[in-house]
């Protein structure tokens, strides 16, 4: 039978469906972002090699969270325009919520939702999952490594005062988007894919690449001001 779900129920059976995944887990929520409690489950069922699938409406990550996301090999995120619904589900039970992922373990909210278990109500819980895939197909998969590098990290100064800049600001400087110079850098032989990351090549070095890496903002590299490529 399908339970009723408080703000503090909610909490408490999401982690404990993210917990319990042996197989799959499917994310629906519009604001992809996360807290570190997530964040640790999440990394750990990548280390169990179990498949994540996240459906999003809009990214809230800052760079270094995208970084993080991208080092997690059997996540999949798909982008899905005008997605309100907040559905977490794996392959035994499925929790239909208002909670957004990013207020987990937020108690200033009030939250309702409904815990089904897929041995109790398998024809509900079948609806919910069909819906969950209907939102993957109708998704367009993302690859977040292509969003940016990296973005300008406030840290390094004002990128005015130096020889040398993010690979965001040089590409700003061409004219370009952020994605279309790592294009061009990758093509120039200067940077490579590793995965789902870039590593600076010796011809990077040669030119003046920098790799470079700020807690705050994660890696990134610099350029010599008015490269071309």
């Amino acid at each position: 039978m399908a339970k009723f779900l408080n703000t503090s129920a909610t909490n408490y059976y999401l982690e404990e469906l993210i917990k319990g995944t042996r197989q799959h887990l499917i994310i629906i929520s519009p604001f992809l972002k996360f807290n570190d409690r997530i964040k640790e489950l999440l990394a750990d069922l990548d280390r169990m090699k179990i498949d994540i699938r996240i459906v999003y409406g809009k990214s809230e990550l800052a760079p270094q969270e995208i970084n993080w996301l991208r080092s997690l090999e059997f996540v999949r995120t798909s982008f899905c325009q005008h997605l309100h619904a907040k559905c977490y589900i794996n392959e035994q039970s499925a929790i239909i919520t208002s909670m957004n992922l990013y207020d987990f373990s937020q108690v200033n909210n009030n939250e309702m939702g409904v815990y089904i278990e897929r041995d109790a109500e398998p024809e509900l819980y079948g609806d919910a999952y069909e819906e969950a895939q209907r939102l993957i197909r109708v998704s367009e998969p993302v690859r977040l490594a292509a969003d940016k590098v990296e973005d300008t990290p406030k840290d390094i100064g004002d990128p005015k005062e130096y020889e040398k800049i993010t690979t965001s600001n040089l590409a700003k400087s061409l004219g370009i988007s952020t994605s279309e110079l790592t294009e061009h850098l990758i093509a120039k032989g200067l940077l490579v894919r590793d995965g789902k990351q870039f590593k600076l090549t010796d011809a990077g070095k040669q030119v003046g690449g920098e790799f470079k890496f700020s807690k705050r903002f994660g890696p990134y590299f610099i350029w010599p001001r008015g490269m071309q490529v």
